[in-house]
C-alpha cells in the first residue's frame, strides 16, 4: 500500500473519530450522555466540564488506536496479506467503539446519579408536545429523485448486455489496494448481474430510509416547542437531501466497477474511486451532523425562545444503557437517537425485527442466489 492510500485512510478515520469525540456536543439540549434534562441545565458548568471530559478522553484514547493502524498498515504490508491487515484494523476499530462506550456509560451513571440527588422534575410541568401539521410540512425530499440514480442502473444493464462478449471468462470480484485481484468468478449471467442486483439493492434501501426520515417519531421540545418544530423539519430535510446525493454516489460507483469489466480501467484507480467515494460520503455525514445537530439542534431559526417550567415528559425508563429504547406500548418503530445523531429503532417493535432479518436475508443471499 503506498503512501496516499495510507493518506486516504487516515482522512477517513481522523473525521469518525473526532464524530465520536464531539457527540455530547451535536446532540439535542434537553438529552446528555443518554439523561434527559431541562433544556436550561444543558450550559451548567457541571455538563460543560462533563462534556469537555468526555471529548479529552475519547481523544487520548483515539491517539495509539490511529497510530497502531497506520503503522501496522505500513509495516505489515510487506510480510502479510490485506485479508490480515484488514482484520486487525477491524479489530482496532472495535477497541476504540468498546473503549469509547465505556468512557460514555462512566459518564451516563453520573448523569442519572445527578438527576435523581437534584430531582430537576421537581417544579416543572412535563408534557408531550404534538404538533398535529408537523407530518404535512415539507420534511423530506420526494423519493421521486431517485430517478437519477435508477437511470444510472439502466445505463450499467444496458451496457452490459449489450457488450456481454467482452466480458472475460474469469471476472474479477475483489482487489487489494495495490490494485491486484484477489477473488475470480466464473463469468455468466448471474455473476455478471450481481453488481446492478447490488445497486438496486441499495435504491431501495436509501429509499426505505429517506422514508424513515420522514415518518418518524416527532419529538418536539416541550420548553420550545415552535422553535424545536422548525429545527426538526429542517434536520429532516438535510438528511434526506444527503440520502438522495449517497444513493448517486454508491450507484455510480457500483456502475464504475461493473464497467470495467467490459473496458479497460486501472484497477488501482478504481480503488482509489472506491475509498474516495465512501470517504465523500462519510466525510459529507459527519459535516451535516455537526453543522445540523441532533433533530437539527445546532440550526439557528428565526423563532423567539420562551422561558417556562414546561419540560419533556420523562421517558429515561424506555432507555436501556441511554441509547437501546424498548418500549412495547409505544407504535413507532423509528426514533431519533438519545445520543448521537441520526435515528435508531424501538427494540420492543416486533415489525422491527422482522424488518432487519429481511434485509439480512437480502444481503447475504443476493450474492449467494447469484452463485459468487
Amino acid at each position: 500500500m503506498d503512501g496516499l492510500m495510507v493518506l486516504i485512510l487516515a482522512l477517513v478515520m481522523i473525521p469518525a473519530f473526532l464524530m465520536v469525540m464531539l457527540t455530547p456536543y451535536i446532540t439535542r439540549k434537553t438529552e446528555s450522555f443518554g439523561v434527559s434534562i431541562p433544556e436550561a441545565l444543558y450550559d451548567d458548568h457541571r455538563l460543560k466540564k462533563m462534556r469537555r471530559a468526555y471529548l479529552v478522553r475519547t481523544g487520548i484514547l483515539a491517539i495509539p488506536i490511529f497510530l497502531m493502524i497506520t503503522f501496522l498498515i505500513v509495516g505489515l504490508l510487506g510480510e502479510y496479506n490485506e485479508q490480515f491487515i484488514g482484520v486487525l484494523f477491524t479489530v482496532f476499530i472495535f477497541i476504540y467503539i468498546v473503549g469509547s462506550f465505556l468512557i460514555y456509560f462512566s459518564f451516563h451513571r453520573k448523569m442519572k446519579q445527578m438527576k435523581k440527588d437534584e430531582n430537576w422534575k421537581a417544579n416543572r410541568k412535563q408534557q408531550v408536545v404534538i404538533d398535529t401539521a408537523f407530518h404535512q410540512k415539507k420534511k423530506i425530499h420526494s423519493n421521486g429523485w431517485l430517478v437519477i440514480p435508477a437511470l444510472l442502473i439502466g445505463v450499467t444493464l444496458i451496457i452490459t448486455f449489450f457488450q456481454y462478449d467482452r466480458i472475460p471468462e474469469r471476472i474479477p470480484m475483489q482487489f487489494s489496494f495495490s490494485g491486484e485481484v484477489t477473488k475470480w468468478a466464473d463469468k455468466s449471467l448471474k455473476s455478471v448481474l450481481l453488481l446492478p442486483a447490488m445497486q438496486f439493492f441499495l435504491l431501495v434501501l436509501f429509499g426505505l430510509v429517506n422514508t424513515v426520515i420522514g415518518r418518524s417519531k416527532q419529538q418536539i421540545n416541550a420548553e420550545n416547542p415552535e422553535r424545536s418544530a422548525e429545527q426538526n423539519r429542517l434536520f429532516r430535510r438535510r438528511f434526506s437531501a444527503f440520502m438522495m446525493v449517497s444513493a448517486t454516489l454508491m450507484v455510480m460507483l457500483f456502475g464504475l466497477i461493473q464497467l470495467s469489466f467490459i473496458y479497460s480501467l486501472d484497477n488501482t484507480m478504481i480503488g482509489y474511486g472506491t475509498i474516495g467515494l465512501s470517504g465523500i460520503i462519510i466525510i459529507g455525514a459527519i459535516i451535516l451532523s455537526l453543522k445540523t445537530g441532533q433533530g437539527g439542534s445546532r440550526i439557528k431559526v428565526n423563532v423567539e425562545d420562551k422561558d417556562g417550567n414546561m419540560i419533556d415528559r420523562d421517558d429515561d425508563r424506555y432507555w436501556k444503557l441511554g441509547q437501546i429504547y424498548v418500549n412495547r406500548n409505544d407504535p413507532a418503530m423509528f426514533l431519533e437517537k438519545r445520543f448521537g445523531v441520526g435515528w435508531t429503532v424501538n427494540v420492543a417493535h416486533p415489525l422491527v425485527w422482522i424488518l432487519f432479518l429481511g434485509l439480512i436475508a437480502i444481503s447475504v443471499g443476493l450474492p449467494l442466489w447469484l452463485g459468487t
